[in-house]
């Protein structure tokens, strides 16, 4: 008999509002909806009425855990509009952050994943590793969240020599860690059980559907704005994509592991070869001529994307931002169909949804 089973949208596996309506035959998923807009704030309209330095401030609350790449996202979209060129120091500044940022998000999703798959040891592992990680955000911005390091024209902190000796002594220590931490989910039988051949998405689909980022590329779908448009001296750097092509959980698992080790690469690399100078190009609030543009960035889970119209004042005229759970999230039915009840928190919790991005 068939059965209609809702999933949140308050559930304890999830840890934002999003309601999945599944169709079940017995334990086995059907078919699917989702629906969301749950947690509207209204952003978007409040940046039509903020200068641009205070837009700064708001976009860095569309969300916590990748508040450095709304702001970058929204400055450099600015910054095109008014042709200002960001000081090279400025640039790597703004991607160490930046990628500590990744190493932050993909840490806090390994540990909700292990969490939900019944790993609780490996989860505190997991986020004993992000505590590790927050604590150099907030060593380099003053802030562990919303950190406040990205002005118009450049970043607005700089960094000193003991400050990049306490990063690489960090990033050391994360390394050794992930890799124990590879080690044991390539070798795992819990996680095996949990993840392979669980919540499947093709590539076929992933690219029917219009999947991005880690999600993409977990269903083997090369695609990284930072190697496809490069942006803040990005090509400056040496590092992979990182796919996988069994395109289910366990996938998505596997591609977040190995990108730790390439932001790892990325940060060793912009410390090493920091240019001189100065990190921007002052604070004052700028007037931008009217125009628009539309900027991309590689946030922690996928491609952001900022559009901005400005009319020659120091207001915006419209901010459209568009967020990765928002291309992702069209790809839960899919995913949903054909597996357990009992693994719907999980799957839909493997595209690493931020519905606090994607309701904004």
């Amino acid at each position: 008999m068939s059965y209609i089973v809702p999933i949140a949208p308050y559930h304890p596996s999830l840890e934002e509002p999003v309601h999945a309506r599944l169709v079940t035959d017995g334990e086995s998923i059907t078919d699917a909806e989702v629906f969301i807009g749950y947690n509207h704030r209204g952003i978007e309209k409040l940046a039509m009425e903020r200068n641009f330095i205070q837009t700064m401030v708001l976009v860095e609350r569309v969300c916590g855990i990748c508040s450095h790449s709304h702001a970058l996202t929204y400055a450099m979209t600015l910054e095109a509009i008014g042709g200002v060129n960001v000081p090279k120091r400025g640039q790597y500044m703004r991607v160490i952050v930046a990628e500590l940022e990744r190493l932050h998000s993909h840490y806090l999703w390994l540990g909700i994943a292990l969490h939900i798959i019944g790993h609780d040891s490996l989860f505190m592992h997991s986020w004993d590793d992000r505590e590790k990680i927050m604590d150099i955000l907030e060593l380099l911005t003053g802030n562990r969240v919303n950190y406040g390091m990205v002005t118009y024209g450049g970043a607005r902190r700089d960094i000193t020599k003991e400050q990049a000796d306490q990063v690489l002594q960090m990033l050391h220590e994360i390394e050794e860690s992930n890799k124990r931490l590879a080690d044991f989910l390539l070798a795992d039988k819990t996680v095996a059980l949990r993840t392979q051949g669980v919540g499947v998405l093709t590539t076929e689909d992933a690219i029917r559907i219009g999947a991005i980022g880690p999600h993409a590329r977990a269903s083997n779908v090369p695609v990284d704005v930072r190697l496809d448009a490069p942006y803040s001296s990005y090509d400056d750097f040496d590092f992979n994509k990182c796919v996988y092509p069994t395109c289910d959980v366990f996938a998505r698992v596997v591609v977040r592991v190995l990108e730790n080790f390439e932001s790892i690469k990325i940060i060793r690399q912009a410390l090493d070869s920091m240019p001189a100078g100065k990190v921007n190009l002052g604070n004052k609030i700028p007037t931008i001529k009217p125009g628009e543009y539309m900027m991309r960035h590689e946030a922690p889970r996928g491609q952001l994307s900022y559009k901005v119209v400005t009319n020659g004042t120091e207001y915006n005229e419209r901010v459209s931002i568009h967020v990765p759970t928002f291309k992702n999230a069209p790809t839960i039915p899919t995913m949903l169909r054909g597996n357990s009840v009992a693994d719907a928190g999980l799957i839909i919790a493997s595209i690493d949804p931020c519905f606090s991005c994607m309701d904004r």
